[in-house]
């Protein structure tokens, strides 16, 4: 018997317990500063030091030592090196912990905060460090148009035809830490529901949580790992 091709989602409560602030929740980071402030195109043009000052600190609390891949992260790079059939794992989170998990059939569909792009010449770079206004495109050497490598609100998001082809093939959906709220994402399981297998992982259900054949709920490296581990002994 061939093994179900899977599609993994995965949003901001997986990297939650890695030290890492959701977007959505009561206290998450949406809830202290305003979309329009940093997350759109329309205010990079307005006021691009405040947008760079923004994620400057997201990408310093990444270098922090203490910000590690957990439990959860780890059992997906598992489930991908084991699972005897196609895997991809498509995250909307812009965080590395993935990458850094072992994960390698990963697609960044928000796009990758350790990353910078050049409006000028749309070159993607490896970045580290802080933006600002000032600095200078490594590929172009002009300056002013560097920005994160991320999909802001109004963007189109990364992947979208390598997604679609992968949901056409779907035969087991995992949506892990997500909100249900952000489109194009809460409509991937609509779009597998009737012929694949849809399971919610999460720490309390979701907006889209009816959509689900079955949900576990609980912390990610609680549920997570445990769900693999069964996945993997009826491989």
């Amino acid at each position: 018997m061939t093994a179900p091709s899977i599609v993994i989602l995965t949003g901001a409560g997986i990297s939650r317990e890695s030290g890492l602030a959701t977007f959505r929740d009561a206290d998450g980071i949406w809830a202290r500063i305003r979309i329009e402030d940093v997350a759109t195109p329309e205010a990079f043009a307005r006021d691009p030091a405040h947008v760079h000052a923004f994620y400057n600190a997201r990408r310093a609390q990444l270098r922090d030592p203490a910000v590690q891949p957990n439990a959860a992260h780890l059992a997906l790079a598992e489930l991908e090196r084991r699972w005897p059939g196609e895997v991809l794992l498509v995250t909307q989170n812009v965080d590395d912990l993935h990458g850094r998990a072992g994960s390698r059939k990963l697609l960044h569909m928000h796009g990758e905060l350790m990353k910078a792009r050049c409006a000028r010449c749309e070159a993607v770079h490896p970045w580290t460090d802080d933006l600002s206004t000032g600095t200078p495109c490594p590929a172009c050497g002009r300056a002013g148009g560097m920005r994160p490598h991320v999909v802001w609100f109004g963007e189109v998001p990364l992947g979208m035809d390598r997604i679609g082809a992968a949901l056409d093939r779907c035969g087991l959906f995992l949506s892990i830490g997500t909100s249900g709220q952000v489109h194009p994402a809460a409509g991937f399981v609509a779009e597998v529901r009737g012929r694949a297998r849809t399971v919610e992982l999460n720490l309390e259900p979701s907006e889209s949580r009816s959509r689900f054949d079955e949900a576990i709920h609980g912390p990610a490296t609680e549920v997570v790992p445990r769900f693999v581990r069964d996945l993997l002994r009826g491989a």
